[in-house]
């Protein structure tokens, strides 16, 4: 029987760290574009790109640990994605047609504003099936 080598941090931990990296670096970039309106349009778009391979590689490390987990933290995970991605989906479609029907402030309903509802409802998700399995 051969001992496991040591981690320096927990899948968890990783996830985590990943998740906090990708959200300081978007925030980051965010504002400082929102600083500087009158950089080269090609550097603001090369900047715009540099959160997505940190997320992509969370989402990897994510669904990885959602494949090792225990079939009761599989299926509390399939619920909480099974409310929020419908919530998403109404929310989107439903400001949709808002935006058909009126104009909408871009300072208040740009996707910059979206995004941290399906956050929300991931939460609520997750929330609903862990009050529901424990």
């Amino acid at each position: 029987m051969s001992a496991k080598p040591a981690r320096f941090m927990s899948e968890d931990a990783i996830i985590i760290t990943l998740g906090v990296t990708w959200l300081v670096l978007y925030l980051g970039i965010r504002f400082f574009l929102e600083a500087n309106p009158g950089l080269d349009d090609g550097l603001r778009l090369g900047l715009a790109f540099v959160p997505t391979p940190v997320f992509a590689l969370f989402l990897w490390r994510f669904v990885k640990g959602i494949r090792a987990a225990d079939e009761l933290e599989r299926r509390i995970q399939l619920e909480a994605l099974a409310v929020a991605f419908p919530l998403g989906l109404l929310l989107l479609t439903t400001l949709g047609l808002v935006q058909r029907a009126v104009e909408l402030n871009f300072q208040d309903w740009s996707y910059n504003h979206i995004w941290p509802y399906f956050w929300f409802f991931y939460l609520l998700g997750l929330w609903i099936a862990r009050k529901r399995y424990t």
